[in-house]
Protein backbone atom coordinates (compact mmCIF):
# COMPACT_ATOMS: atom_id res chain seq x y z
CA UNK A 1 0.00 0.00 0.00
CA UNK A 2 1.69 3.20 -1.71
CA UNK A 3 1.18 6.36 0.39
CA UNK A 4 0.92 8.02 -2.94
CA UNK A 5 -2.05 5.64 -3.74
CA UNK A 6 -6.18 5.84 -3.59
CA UNK A 7 -5.77 2.73 -1.38
CA UNK A 8 -3.96 4.48 1.55
CA UNK A 9 -6.12 7.33 1.92
CA UNK A 10 -9.22 5.25 1.70
CA UNK A 11 -7.52 3.12 4.26
CA UNK A 12 -6.25 5.86 6.25
CA UNK A 13 -9.73 7.54 6.20
CA UNK A 14 -11.12 4.59 7.68
CA UNK A 15 -8.17 4.24 10.12
CA UNK A 16 -8.70 8.15 11.11
CA UNK A 17 -12.67 8.07 11.23
CA UNK A 18 -12.51 5.65 13.83
CA UNK A 19 -9.70 6.75 15.75
CA UNK A 20 -11.52 9.97 16.16
CA UNK A 21 -14.65 8.09 18.13
CA UNK A 22 -12.69 5.39 19.87
CA UNK A 23 -11.35 5.85 23.62
CA UNK A 24 -7.58 5.42 24.44
CA UNK A 25 -7.51 1.52 24.49
CA UNK A 26 -9.23 0.85 21.15
CA UNK A 27 -6.83 3.70 19.94
CA UNK A 28 -3.95 1.41 20.50
CA UNK A 29 -5.83 -1.89 19.05
CA UNK A 30 -6.99 -0.42 16.09
CA UNK A 31 -3.52 1.23 15.26
CA UNK A 32 -2.25 -2.31 15.55
CA UNK A 33 -4.37 -4.20 13.69
CA UNK A 34 -4.09 -1.19 10.80
CA UNK A 35 -0.07 -1.51 10.66
CA UNK A 36 -0.35 -5.41 10.05
CA UNK A 37 -3.28 -4.76 7.62
CA UNK A 38 -0.85 -1.58 6.32
CA UNK A 39 2.19 -4.14 5.68
CA UNK A 40 0.22 -7.40 4.82
CA UNK A 41 -1.15 -5.58 1.70
CA UNK A 42 2.23 -6.27 0.14
CA UNK A 43 2.76 -10.01 1.15
CA UNK A 44 0.48 -11.66 4.36
CA UNK A 45 2.92 -13.89 4.97
CA UNK A 46 5.73 -11.89 5.91
CA UNK A 47 4.22 -10.40 8.69
CA UNK A 48 5.13 -13.78 10.47
CA UNK A 49 8.59 -12.06 10.46
CA UNK A 50 7.41 -9.18 12.30
CA UNK A 51 5.75 -11.07 14.88
CA UNK A 52 8.17 -13.62 15.45
CA UNK A 53 10.77 -10.52 15.72
CA UNK A 54 8.19 -8.70 17.52
CA UNK A 55 7.57 -11.80 20.26
CA UNK A 56 11.57 -12.56 20.76
CA UNK A 57 12.28 -8.96 21.20
CA UNK A 58 9.50 -8.34 23.88
CA UNK A 59 10.45 -11.44 25.94
CA UNK A 60 13.99 -10.62 25.87
CA UNK A 61 13.63 -6.40 26.44
CA UNK A 62 11.73 -7.39 29.68
CA UNK A 63 14.20 -10.66 30.67
CA UNK A 64 16.83 -8.12 30.62
CA UNK A 65 14.99 -5.23 32.16
CA UNK A 66 13.07 -7.10 34.93
CA UNK A 67 14.31 -10.35 35.12
CA UNK A 68 11.47 -12.49 34.15
CA UNK A 69 8.15 -11.98 31.74
CA UNK A 70 4.71 -11.67 33.47
CA UNK A 71 3.16 -15.30 33.20
CA UNK A 72 0.25 -13.55 31.88
CA UNK A 73 2.49 -11.73 28.98
CA UNK A 74 4.30 -14.81 28.18
CA UNK A 75 0.83 -16.29 27.43
CA UNK A 76 -0.29 -13.34 25.21
CA UNK A 77 3.32 -13.65 23.39
CA UNK A 78 3.01 -17.62 22.82
CA UNK A 79 -0.50 -16.99 21.90
CA UNK A 80 0.66 -14.07 19.48
CA UNK A 81 2.93 -15.85 17.62
CA UNK A 82 1.75 -19.20 17.02
CA UNK A 83 -1.56 -17.49 15.91
CA UNK A 84 0.67 -15.96 13.86
CA UNK A 85 1.99 -18.86 12.07
CA UNK A 86 -1.12 -19.78 11.37
CA UNK A 87 -2.83 -17.16 9.99
CA UNK A 88 -0.14 -15.75 8.14
CA UNK A 89 1.57 -18.55 6.58
CA UNK A 90 -0.70 -21.39 6.18
CA UNK A 91 -4.04 -19.37 5.78
CA UNK A 92 -4.61 -19.08 1.54
CA UNK A 93 -5.17 -15.41 1.63
CA UNK A 94 -5.96 -15.21 -2.09
CA UNK A 95 -8.64 -18.06 -1.61
CA UNK A 96 -10.27 -16.17 0.96
CA UNK A 97 -10.28 -12.69 -1.55
CA UNK A 98 -11.61 -15.04 -4.22
CA UNK A 99 -14.53 -15.95 -1.44
CA UNK A 100 -13.19 -19.78 -1.87
CA UNK A 101 -13.96 -20.73 1.27
CA UNK A 102 -13.93 -24.19 1.04
CA UNK A 103 -10.07 -23.89 0.50
CA UNK A 104 -8.58 -22.29 3.46
CA UNK A 105 -5.16 -23.65 4.03
CA UNK A 106 -1.96 -23.04 1.54
CA UNK A 107 -1.25 -26.06 -0.53
CA UNK A 108 2.63 -27.43 0.49
CA UNK A 109 3.88 -28.58 3.33
CA UNK A 110 6.40 -25.51 4.45
CA UNK A 111 3.47 -23.77 6.34
CA UNK A 112 2.81 -26.82 8.42
CA UNK A 113 6.49 -27.09 9.01
CA UNK A 114 6.49 -23.37 10.34
CA UNK A 115 3.60 -23.61 12.60
CA UNK A 116 5.54 -26.82 14.09
CA UNK A 117 8.31 -25.03 14.74
CA UNK A 118 6.81 -22.10 16.32
CA UNK A 119 4.87 -24.25 18.67
CA UNK A 120 7.86 -26.13 19.56
CA UNK A 121 10.13 -23.02 20.18
CA UNK A 122 6.92 -21.14 22.54
CA UNK A 123 6.93 -24.73 24.50
CA UNK A 124 10.49 -24.74 24.85
CA UNK A 125 10.50 -20.64 25.72
CA UNK A 126 8.27 -21.36 28.44
CA UNK A 127 9.62 -24.16 30.13
CA UNK A 128 13.14 -22.66 30.48
CA UNK A 129 11.61 -19.44 31.37
CA UNK A 130 12.64 -20.00 34.80
CA UNK A 131 16.09 -21.23 34.30
CA UNK A 132 16.81 -17.79 31.88
CA UNK A 133 15.08 -15.58 34.82
CA UNK A 134 18.53 -16.80 36.77
CA UNK A 135 20.35 -16.39 33.83
CA UNK A 136 19.02 -12.79 33.27
CA UNK A 137 22.45 -10.93 34.56
CA UNK A 138 24.26 -12.91 31.86
CA UNK A 139 23.10 -9.47 29.52
CA UNK A 140 25.69 -11.08 26.20
CA UNK A 141 23.41 -14.51 25.94
CA UNK A 142 20.47 -12.84 26.04
CA UNK A 143 21.43 -10.27 23.55
CA UNK A 144 23.09 -12.76 21.36
CA UNK A 145 19.75 -14.14 20.93
CA UNK A 146 17.69 -10.86 19.70
CA UNK A 147 20.74 -9.98 17.21
CA UNK A 148 20.73 -13.56 15.80
CA UNK A 149 16.80 -13.56 15.19
CA UNK A 150 16.97 -10.16 14.00
CA UNK A 151 20.22 -10.25 11.82
CA UNK A 152 19.04 -13.66 11.19
CA UNK A 153 16.39 -12.67 9.17
CA UNK A 154 18.16 -10.03 7.41
CA UNK A 155 21.07 -12.81 6.51
CA UNK A 156 18.57 -15.03 4.81
CA UNK A 157 16.48 -13.02 3.24
CA UNK A 158 18.45 -9.92 2.14
CA UNK A 159 21.87 -11.28 1.79
CA UNK A 160 22.30 -15.01 1.53
CA UNK A 161 22.40 -15.05 -2.64
CA UNK A 162 24.83 -11.93 -2.51
CA UNK A 163 27.41 -14.00 -0.33
CA UNK A 164 26.52 -17.15 -2.03
CA UNK A 165 27.61 -16.12 -5.28
CA UNK A 166 30.89 -14.03 -3.59
CA UNK A 167 32.03 -17.50 -2.09
CA UNK A 168 31.10 -18.78 -5.27
CA UNK A 169 33.77 -16.39 -7.27
CA UNK A 170 36.09 -16.78 -4.77
CA UNK A 171 36.28 -20.59 -4.87
CA UNK A 172 36.15 -20.08 -8.59
CA UNK A 173 39.27 -18.35 -8.62
CA UNK A 174 40.85 -20.90 -6.98
CA UNK A 175 40.27 -23.19 -9.28
CA UNK A 176 37.43 -24.94 -7.86
CA UNK A 177 34.16 -26.09 -8.77
CA UNK A 178 31.28 -24.98 -6.52
CA UNK A 179 27.64 -25.44 -7.70
CA UNK A 180 25.14 -22.37 -7.48
CA UNK A 181 23.20 -22.39 -4.67
CA UNK A 182 20.19 -19.74 -4.50
CA UNK A 183 17.09 -19.05 -1.99
CA UNK A 184 14.17 -18.21 -4.65
CA UNK A 185 11.71 -15.68 -2.53
CA UNK A 186 11.09 -11.97 -2.51
CA UNK A 187 12.80 -9.41 -0.12
CA UNK A 188 10.40 -8.34 2.49
CA UNK A 189 9.71 -4.53 1.80
CA UNK A 190 11.20 -2.46 4.52
CA UNK A 191 12.82 -5.38 6.74
CA UNK A 192 16.13 -2.99 7.35
CA UNK A 193 13.68 -0.62 9.02
CA UNK A 194 11.45 -2.49 11.80
CA UNK A 195 14.12 -5.06 11.99
CA UNK A 196 16.68 -2.20 13.49
CA UNK A 197 13.90 -0.14 15.52
CA UNK A 198 13.00 -3.34 17.34
CA UNK A 199 16.73 -4.32 17.83
CA UNK A 200 17.79 -0.75 19.32
CA UNK A 201 14.61 -1.00 21.80
CA UNK A 202 16.51 -4.51 23.24
CA UNK A 203 20.20 -3.16 23.51
CA UNK A 204 18.64 0.34 25.28
CA UNK A 205 16.91 -2.44 27.46
CA UNK A 206 19.84 -3.79 27.95
CA UNK A 207 22.24 -0.32 28.46
CA UNK A 208 19.53 0.73 30.97
CA UNK A 209 18.51 2.92 28.77
CA UNK A 210 14.36 2.84 28.89
CA UNK A 211 12.20 1.33 30.70
CA UNK A 212 11.06 -2.43 29.10
CA UNK A 213 7.57 -2.28 28.04
CA UNK A 214 5.47 -4.41 30.53
CA UNK A 215 2.38 -4.99 28.11
CA UNK A 216 2.65 -6.79 24.74
CA UNK A 217 0.40 -5.05 22.56
CA UNK A 218 2.24 -1.72 23.37
CA UNK A 219 5.27 -3.18 21.88
CA UNK A 220 3.64 -4.56 19.47
CA UNK A 221 2.35 -1.52 18.49
CA UNK A 222 5.49 -0.41 18.97
CA UNK A 223 7.35 -2.40 15.84
CA UNK A 224 4.12 -2.48 13.84
CA UNK A 225 3.00 1.69 14.27
CA UNK A 226 2.06 1.77 10.24
CA UNK A 227 3.46 5.56 9.21
CA UNK A 228 7.15 5.01 9.19
CA UNK A 229 6.84 1.05 9.07
CA UNK A 230 7.92 0.46 5.80
CA UNK A 231 10.97 3.57 4.97
CA UNK A 232 11.37 4.84 8.68
CA UNK A 233 12.19 6.95 10.12
CA UNK A 234 13.85 4.30 12.37
CA UNK A 235 12.52 5.74 15.83
CA UNK A 236 13.81 4.90 19.09
CA UNK A 237 11.55 3.29 21.77
CA UNK A 238 12.29 5.86 24.38
CA UNK A 239 11.13 8.66 21.72
CA UNK A 240 7.82 6.57 20.26
CA UNK A 241 6.93 3.98 23.25
CA UNK A 242 5.72 6.34 25.61
CA UNK A 243 3.68 8.07 22.88
CA UNK A 244 2.21 4.92 22.33
CA UNK A 245 1.63 3.98 26.19
CA UNK A 246 -0.03 6.97 27.02
CA UNK A 247 -3.21 8.82 26.05
CA UNK A 248 -2.73 11.33 22.91
CA UNK A 249 -4.54 14.71 22.51
CA UNK A 250 -4.63 16.04 19.14
CA UNK A 251 -4.45 19.39 18.91
CA UNK A 252 -4.93 21.55 15.99
CA UNK A 253 -2.03 23.44 14.80
CA UNK A 254 -0.34 19.67 15.02
CA UNK A 255 -3.08 18.15 12.78
CA UNK A 256 -2.59 21.56 10.43
CA UNK A 257 1.06 20.98 10.28
CA UNK A 258 0.46 17.03 9.96
CA UNK A 259 -1.80 17.80 6.50
CA UNK A 260 0.80 20.59 5.46
CA UNK A 261 3.82 17.63 5.87
CA UNK A 262 1.43 15.24 3.48
CA UNK A 263 0.92 17.63 0.90
CA UNK A 264 4.65 18.84 0.79
CA UNK A 265 5.94 15.00 0.42
CA UNK A 266 3.53 14.26 -1.72
CA UNK A 267 4.64 17.41 -4.02
CA UNK A 268 8.20 16.16 -3.43
CA UNK A 269 7.49 12.26 -4.72
CA UNK A 270 4.86 12.79 -7.15
CA UNK A 271 5.96 16.02 -8.67
CA UNK A 272 9.47 15.77 -8.38
CA UNK A 273 10.66 12.37 -7.84
CA UNK A 274 8.34 10.52 -10.09
CA UNK A 275 9.07 13.09 -12.69
CA UNK A 276 12.72 12.58 -12.66
CA UNK A 277 12.69 8.94 -12.96
CA UNK A 278 12.45 8.78 -16.43
CA UNK A 279 15.35 10.86 -17.49
CA UNK A 280 17.38 9.28 -14.92
CA UNK A 281 16.58 5.44 -15.72
CA UNK A 282 17.13 6.67 -19.60
CA UNK A 283 20.88 6.98 -18.84
CA UNK A 284 21.37 4.32 -15.92
CA UNK A 285 19.59 1.61 -17.29
CA UNK A 286 20.87 1.83 -20.61
CA UNK A 287 23.33 -0.72 -21.94
CA UNK A 288 25.32 1.38 -24.30
CA UNK A 289 27.95 4.20 -24.11
CA UNK A 290 26.61 7.41 -22.84
CA UNK A 291 28.19 10.75 -22.87
CA UNK A 292 29.90 12.44 -19.21
CA UNK A 293 27.33 14.94 -19.99
CA UNK A 294 24.76 12.51 -20.06
CA UNK A 295 26.34 10.78 -16.81
CA UNK A 296 26.69 14.18 -14.97
CA UNK A 297 22.97 15.50 -15.79
CA UNK A 298 21.61 11.84 -14.46
CA UNK A 299 23.72 11.69 -11.45
CA UNK A 300 22.69 15.18 -10.33
CA UNK A 301 18.91 14.21 -10.99
CA UNK A 302 19.03 11.38 -8.84
CA UNK A 303 20.71 13.08 -6.03
CA UNK A 304 17.23 15.44 -6.49
CA UNK A 305 15.17 12.08 -6.96
CA UNK A 306 16.57 10.57 -4.26
CA UNK A 307 16.32 13.03 -2.08
CA UNK A 308 12.44 13.95 -2.79
CA UNK A 309 11.98 10.76 -3.01
CA UNK A 310 12.65 9.48 0.69
CA UNK A 311 12.65 12.61 2.79
CA UNK A 312 8.79 13.10 0.89
CA UNK A 313 8.22 9.20 2.26
CA UNK A 314 9.55 10.94 5.90
CA UNK A 315 7.34 13.88 5.69
CA UNK A 316 3.96 11.80 4.83
CA UNK A 317 4.91 9.35 7.36
CA UNK A 318 5.00 12.48 9.92
CA UNK A 319 2.37 13.93 8.63
CA UNK A 320 -0.09 10.79 9.57
CA UNK A 321 1.78 10.44 12.75
CA UNK A 322 0.66 14.11 13.77
CA UNK A 323 -3.15 13.27 12.28
CA UNK A 324 -3.33 10.89 14.78
CA UNK A 325 -1.33 12.90 17.84
CA UNK A 326 1.86 11.31 17.68
CA UNK A 327 5.26 12.93 16.61
CA UNK A 328 8.17 11.46 14.76
CA UNK A 329 11.30 12.72 14.36
CA UNK A 330 12.82 14.47 12.17
CA UNK A 331 14.32 12.58 8.85
CA UNK A 332 16.15 15.13 6.98
CA UNK A 333 17.66 18.34 7.49
CA UNK A 334 18.89 20.16 4.32
CA UNK A 335 21.19 17.60 3.82
CA UNK A 336 22.53 19.19 0.23
CA UNK A 337 23.62 22.89 2.00
CA UNK A 338 26.14 20.28 4.09
CA UNK A 339 30.26 21.55 4.05
CA UNK A 340 31.36 18.93 4.66
CA UNK A 341 31.17 14.66 4.96
CA UNK A 342 30.23 15.13 9.21
CA UNK A 343 28.05 17.57 8.64
CA UNK A 344 26.35 15.53 5.90
CA UNK A 345 25.68 12.55 8.03
CA UNK A 346 24.04 14.39 10.80
CA UNK A 347 21.55 15.87 8.31
CA UNK A 348 20.71 12.56 5.97
CA UNK A 349 18.64 10.07 6.81
CA UNK A 350 19.68 10.94 10.70
CA UNK A 351 17.65 8.02 12.20
CA UNK A 352 20.02 6.01 10.72
CA UNK A 353 23.35 7.33 11.10
CA UNK A 354 22.41 8.25 14.86
CA UNK A 355 21.53 3.96 14.51
CA UNK A 356 24.75 3.38 13.18
CA UNK A 357 26.38 6.08 15.81
CA UNK A 358 25.47 4.52 19.01
CA UNK A 359 24.63 0.88 18.47
CA UNK A 360 27.51 0.20 15.91
CA UNK A 361 30.82 3.09 15.90
CA UNK A 362 30.60 3.24 19.78
CA UNK A 363 30.33 -0.66 20.16
CA UNK A 364 33.29 -0.99 18.17
CA UNK A 365 35.69 1.42 20.56
CA UNK A 366 34.33 5.01 18.17
CA UNK A 367 37.41 7.01 18.88
CA UNK A 368 38.09 6.10 22.38
CA UNK A 369 41.30 3.76 20.97
CA UNK A 370 43.51 5.73 19.11
CA UNK A 371 43.99 7.47 15.73
CA UNK A 372 44.50 3.85 13.65
CA UNK A 373 41.18 2.38 15.13
CA UNK A 374 39.23 5.56 15.28
CA UNK A 375 39.48 4.95 11.45
CA UNK A 376 39.18 1.64 10.98
CA UNK A 377 35.87 1.69 13.17
CA UNK A 378 34.67 4.85 10.61
CA UNK A 379 35.16 2.28 7.74
CA UNK A 380 33.44 -0.31 9.10
CA UNK A 381 30.29 1.42 10.31
CA UNK A 382 30.25 3.14 7.18
CA UNK A 383 30.71 -0.05 4.77
CA UNK A 384 28.06 -2.14 6.82
CA UNK A 385 25.80 1.13 6.44
CA UNK A 386 26.27 0.90 3.10
CA UNK A 387 25.95 -3.20 2.91
CA UNK A 388 22.62 -2.15 5.10
CA UNK A 389 20.97 -0.66 2.20
CA UNK A 390 21.46 -4.33 0.19
CA UNK A 391 23.56 -6.89 -1.07
CA UNK A 392 25.09 -5.54 -4.20
CA UNK A 393 28.48 -4.39 -4.68
CA UNK A 394 27.89 -1.09 -5.53
CA UNK A 395 26.00 -0.09 -2.08
CA UNK A 396 29.50 -1.79 -0.28
CA UNK A 397 31.38 0.70 -2.45
CA UNK A 398 29.15 3.94 -1.86
CA UNK A 399 29.74 2.96 2.21
CA UNK A 400 33.34 2.52 1.42
CA UNK A 401 33.17 6.20 -0.12
CA UNK A 402 31.43 8.12 2.55
CA UNK A 403 33.50 6.14 4.89
CA UNK A 404 36.72 7.49 3.42
CA UNK A 405 35.37 10.68 2.99
CA UNK A 406 34.86 11.00 7.10
CA UNK A 407 37.94 9.83 7.15
CA UNK A 408 40.07 12.25 5.22
CA UNK A 409 37.83 15.03 6.51
CA UNK A 410 38.82 13.66 10.20
CA UNK A 411 42.49 13.72 8.60
CA UNK A 412 42.73 17.20 7.19
CA UNK A 413 40.58 19.26 10.23
CA UNK A 414 41.81 17.26 13.00
CA UNK A 415 37.90 16.94 14.37
CA UNK A 416 37.51 14.07 17.14
CA UNK A 417 34.03 13.79 16.23
CA UNK A 418 33.45 12.76 12.54
CA UNK A 419 30.28 11.12 12.96
CA UNK A 420 27.06 12.78 14.25
CA UNK A 421 27.07 13.69 17.57
CA UNK A 422 24.36 14.47 20.45
CA UNK A 423 21.07 13.14 20.30
CA UNK A 424 19.33 12.57 17.18
CA UNK A 425 16.54 15.57 16.34
CA UNK A 426 13.11 15.10 16.94
CA UNK A 427 11.88 18.43 17.12
CA UNK A 428 10.37 20.48 13.97
CA UNK A 429 12.58 23.44 14.43
CA UNK A 430 15.42 24.81 15.87
CA UNK A 431 15.88 28.54 15.64
CA UNK A 432 19.63 29.78 14.39
CA UNK A 433 20.20 26.43 13.59
CA UNK A 434 21.34 27.53 10.27
CA UNK A 435 23.08 31.29 12.17
CA UNK A 436 27.09 30.50 11.14
CA UNK A 437 25.66 29.70 7.36
CA UNK A 438 23.98 32.85 6.54
CA UNK A 439 26.72 34.51 5.16
CA UNK A 440 30.27 34.24 2.86
CA UNK A 441 31.26 32.87 -0.22
CA UNK A 442 33.23 30.55 1.84
CA UNK A 443 30.74 28.58 3.00
CA UNK A 444 29.06 28.62 -0.34
CA UNK A 445 31.84 27.29 -1.88
CA UNK A 446 32.73 24.40 0.87
CA UNK A 447 28.71 23.73 0.23
CA UNK A 448 28.94 23.60 -3.83
CA UNK A 449 32.19 21.22 -4.15
CA UNK A 450 30.83 19.16 -1.15
CA UNK A 451 27.68 18.95 -3.16
CA UNK A 452 30.15 17.32 -6.14
CA UNK A 453 31.19 14.40 -3.92
CA UNK A 454 27.91 13.97 -2.78
CA UNK A 455 26.92 13.31 -6.28
CA UNK A 456 29.62 10.93 -7.48
CA UNK A 457 28.75 9.09 -3.97
CA UNK A 458 25.45 8.79 -6.01
CA UNK A 459 26.89 7.47 -9.47
CA UNK A 460 28.08 4.37 -6.61
CA UNK A 461 24.68 4.38 -5.03
CA UNK A 462 22.35 4.13 -8.61
CA UNK A 463 24.88 2.28 -10.39
CA UNK A 464 23.52 -1.31 -11.06
CA UNK A 465 27.24 -3.36 -11.63
CA UNK A 466 30.74 -3.03 -11.13
CA UNK A 467 31.21 -2.26 -15.15
CA UNK A 468 29.09 0.39 -14.84
CA UNK A 469 30.62 2.47 -12.60
CA UNK A 470 33.78 2.03 -14.17
CA UNK A 471 32.05 3.06 -17.21
CA UNK A 472 30.41 6.17 -16.11
CA UNK A 473 33.10 6.84 -13.83
CA UNK A 474 35.82 6.88 -16.89
CA UNK A 475 33.07 9.10 -19.23
CA UNK A 476 33.33 11.55 -15.90
CA UNK A 477 37.16 11.61 -16.27
CA UNK A 478 36.24 12.32 -19.76
CA UNK A 479 34.17 15.12 -19.26
CA UNK A 480 33.36 17.43 -21.96
CA UNK A 481 30.16 19.52 -22.66
CA UNK A 482 28.41 18.36 -25.09
CA UNK A 483 24.82 19.10 -26.82
CA UNK A 484 23.91 15.70 -28.55
CA UNK A 485 22.60 14.66 -25.15
CA UNK A 486 19.95 11.63 -24.97
CA UNK A 487 18.99 12.33 -21.89
CA UNK A 488 14.99 12.88 -21.97
CA UNK A 489 14.21 16.10 -20.80
CA UNK A 490 12.02 15.67 -17.43
CA UNK A 491 8.51 16.96 -17.23
CA UNK A 492 7.50 20.35 -16.20
CA UNK A 493 6.16 19.28 -13.02
CA UNK A 494 9.44 18.23 -11.95
CA UNK A 495 10.86 20.83 -13.19
CA UNK A 496 9.01 23.71 -11.94
CA UNK A 497 8.80 21.66 -8.61
CA UNK A 498 12.63 21.51 -8.44
CA UNK A 499 12.74 25.41 -8.22
CA UNK A 500 10.28 25.50 -5.79
CA UNK A 501 11.60 22.96 -3.48
CA UNK A 502 15.30 24.64 -3.62
CA UNK A 503 13.72 27.65 -2.76
CA UNK A 504 11.98 26.95 0.21
CA UNK A 505 15.26 24.79 0.79
CA UNK A 506 17.33 27.95 0.80
CA UNK A 507 14.68 29.69 2.97
CA UNK A 508 14.96 27.58 5.47
CA UNK A 509 18.50 27.96 4.99
CA UNK A 510 18.64 31.66 5.42
CA UNK A 511 16.09 31.81 8.37
CA UNK A 512 17.54 29.23 10.57
CA UNK A 513 14.21 27.62 11.24
CA UNK A 514 13.07 24.05 9.59
CA UNK A 515 9.80 24.76 7.15
CA UNK A 516 10.36 28.27 8.00
CA UNK A 517 7.50 29.11 5.33
CA UNK A 518 4.78 27.92 7.52
CA UNK A 519 5.72 31.72 9.72
CA UNK A 520 5.14 33.83 6.64
CA UNK A 521 1.87 36.19 6.32
CA UNK A 522 -1.07 33.83 5.55
CA UNK A 523 -1.16 35.60 1.97
CA UNK A 524 2.30 34.99 0.74
CA UNK A 525 1.69 30.79 2.48
CA UNK A 526 -1.76 31.10 0.56
CA UNK A 527 0.20 31.68 -2.60
CA UNK A 528 3.12 29.10 -1.65
CA UNK A 529 0.40 26.09 -0.91
CA UNK A 530 -1.44 27.17 -4.22
CA UNK A 531 1.62 26.73 -6.25
CA UNK A 532 2.26 23.70 -4.51
CA UNK A 533 -1.03 22.04 -5.42
CA UNK A 534 -0.99 23.39 -8.77
CA UNK A 535 2.63 21.37 -9.53
CA UNK A 536 1.46 18.46 -7.86
CA UNK A 537 -1.90 18.10 -9.75
CA UNK A 538 0.08 18.71 -12.82
CA UNK A 539 2.69 15.60 -11.30
CA UNK A 540 -0.41 12.88 -11.21
CA UNK A 541 -0.10 12.62 -15.00
CA UNK A 542 3.87 11.09 -14.36
CA UNK A 543 4.44 7.36 -14.29
CA UNK A 544 3.96 6.66 -10.56
CA UNK A 545 7.04 4.67 -9.00
CA UNK A 546 7.77 2.61 -5.89
CA UNK A 547 9.01 4.37 -2.98
CA UNK A 548 13.25 3.85 -3.78
CA UNK A 549 13.77 3.11 -0.24
CA UNK A 550 11.19 -0.05 0.15
CA UNK A 551 13.96 -2.29 -1.64
CA UNK A 552 15.73 -2.02 1.63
Amino acid sequence: MLFNSIEFFVFFGIVYSLYRILPFHGQNWLLLIAGYVFYGWWDVRFLFLIAFSTTVDFWIGLMLAEGYVPSRQRVVASAFLIGGALVFVNLDWHALADGNFSHLLVDGSLGLWVLAFTATLVIIANAAHDHLAKMAAERRLLLFITVGVNLGFLAVFKYFNFFADSAELALSSLGLNAERFHIDVILPVGISFYTFQSLSYTIDASRGQIKAARRFRDFALFVAFFPPMVAGPIERARHLLPQLQHPRRIRLGQSMHGVLLVLYGLFKKVAIADGLAGSVNAIYNSTGSVSGSDVALATLLFAFQIFCDFSGYTDIARGVAKLLGIELMVNFDLPYLSRNPSEFWRRWHISLSSWLRDYLYVSLGGNRMGERRTYANLMATMVLGGLWHGAAVNYVLWGAYQGGLLCVHRAVTGKRHTLPTGRAAVTDHAPGRYAFQRSGATAALKIGVFFLFVCYGWLLFRAHSFAQIVQFSGSLAGFAPSVASVIPKPPLSAMAGLGILIALQFAEWRDGRKECFRFWPRPIQGVLYAAILFVLAMGTSNAPAQFIYFQF
